[in-house]
């Protein structure tokens, strides 16, 4: 469990799938948890570039976090009976890919890949808060409890990325908004296949 954070409890290998609208479920957690999946792999990019820099300790600690995360999505996939995305094996390489070549353009670079993902994946995690509370907030009370801490871990993540110079990354704006690109593009395939 990251530090400062209430433990979340374990899933049961299997909840009431009774009354919740599955399709709608299954998309949720299948994109999060691939999501999840590739940030750790763009974290373990940026460390095997950076992880020996004065950076190296941050990007571990936020690295920490997400393992946390995918762990957890690792047990709602099992516990909801959802299928992950058959496009796993490709955000293993771009995720890589793109923390790494981040972190090549320095500490700043790994940073504003950081912003621009993590600003992204709040704000995706924003709009699934706002779906399941429409359609029942007590029903769907654990998955609500997992996103809405989830995306506070991320919120903290991109704030971290600016208090360590993101902004000053060359072309930055440029930058942040071609991985956002990239992240749309990404939630979209990963809820749909």
């Amino acid at each position: 469990v990251p530090a400062g954070r209430a433990a979340l409890r374990p899933c049961s290998t299997r909840v009431a799938l009774e009354g919740i609208n599955k399709p709608v479920v299954d998309r949720i957690i299948r994109v999060d948890h691939a999501g999840e999946f590739g940030a750790n792999r763009i974290y373990a990019g940026q460390m095997a570039v950076l992880g020996r820099s004065s950076v190296g300790p941050i990007i571990q600690q936020m690295w920490n976090q997400e393992k946390y995360h995918l762990k957890k999505f690792n047990e709602l996939m099992v516990a909801y009976r959802v299928r992950p995305t058959v496009l796993l094996p490709f955000w293993n390489v771009a995720g890589f890919v793109l923390g790494a070549g981040s972190a090549l353009l320095g500490k700043k670079g790994a940073m504003a890949c950081t912003v621009a993902v993590e600003e992204s994946i709040s704000d995706h995690y924003n709009n699934q808060i706002r779906t399941l509370v429409e359609e029942d907030p007590e029903k769907y009370k654990e998955l609500l409890q997992v996103i809405k801490q989830f995306r506070d871990d991320e919120r903290e993540h991109h704030d971290i990325g600016l208090e360590h110079d993101a902004e000053a990354t060359p072309a930055y704006s440029v930058l942040k908004t071609a991985i956002q690109l990239g992240c749309k593009a990404a939630i979209f395939l990963s809820e749909r296949i």
